[in-house]
């Protein structure tokens, strides 16, 4: 009997180990396919006017990703004419541009919120049509209180707005990355530990991003990038599972190392900037 056992408990972390080798970069989940508005759907004389808008956009190295697809993406379509510069100097802010810089420091999302504010107070807020403020991947992680987070920022944006009315606040879902299931994952979802930490950072964006889709969504702009970047081109979702609930995960061939945009990530996620841009400029 104890040898049967044996086997048995054996049997299943052979089977966890080859799910978890051939099967571990996250599943596609069966849910209604995501779809998303072409740049040939935009019309030029709308591009015209988004040419003539004002607009910053701070982040860190995935928005050096997105501003790079932005890039390719205008190359590629003559149509899409807009001055594109590196700065956070409100006297740069004479005439139509999409203005970006870095902000902050990485594992302090606490700075990025401040020196956003200090930007937008010293000119950009009286000078930019709309501005955005994106947290990366890194910013957010298994010790976060997100419900904090969440908090301070949106006090943040709340008074902003009220300062500055006329400038339209984009908001950002915070950037995913790509689940690393490996063979160890499996062996502690088979052996319900609670601490996976390969799922765990992931599961904290999800729930931040939750809270900022409650917040906002239907009522002020949201650029989701967790959403474009976990879903395929066939429109399915990139999904994990843990204690029967399912989060959200980048899909692995939009990444070149897990978490920063590869030429077909940053391009996805440049589209749909761009077109957001477009609609609030028409």
């Amino acid at each position: 009997m104890h040898f049967k056992y044996n086997k048995k408990i054996l049997a299943l972390i052979v089977a966890a180990m080859f799910i978890g080798f051939f099967g571990c970069k996250g599943e596609k989940m069966k849910m209604s396919k995501v779809t998303y508005k072409s740049i040939k759907d935009v019309p030029a004389a709308t591009w015209e006017k988004l040419a003539k808008k004002k607009i910053y956009f701070a982040h860190q190295s995935v928005g050096f990703n997105i501003m790079e697809g932005i890039q390719d993406v205008v190359d590629e379509n003559p149509e899409i004419k807009l001055h594109i510069v590196e700065t956070a100097d409100e006297s740069d802010f004479k005439a139509g541009l999409i203005a970006h810089s870095r902000i902050g420091k990485n594992l302090h999302p606490d700075t990025k919120i401040n020196e956003f504010v200090t930007f937008i107070n010293r000119g950009i807020g009286k000078k930019a049509d709309a501005a955005a403020l994106k947290f990366c991947y890194v910013d957010i992680n298994a010790k976060t209180d997100v419900n904090k987070l969440f908090s301070d920022y949106d006090h943040a944006i709340a008074q902003l707005k009220k300062k500055y009315p006329d400038m339209i606040i984009i908001h950002f879902t915070d950037p995913l990355t790509v689940t690393k299931t490996t063979w160890k994952t499996w062996l502690k979802k088979l052996f319900r530990k609670k601490n996976i930490w390969e799922y765990d950072d992931n599961i904290k964006r999800n729930e931040y991003n939750e809270l900022l889709r409650k917040k906002y969504e239907g009522r002020e702009p949201i650029l989701d990038i967790a959403e474009i970047e976990s879903t395929y081109p066939d429109g399915t979702r990139c999904t994990f599972e843990k204690e029967g609930k399912t989060y959200y995960a980048m899909v692995p061939e939009y990444s070149i190392d897990g978490g920063h945009l590869n030429n077909l990530g940053r391009k996805k996620v440049a589209e749909q900037f761009l077109i957001l841009l477009a609609r609030l400029s028409s």
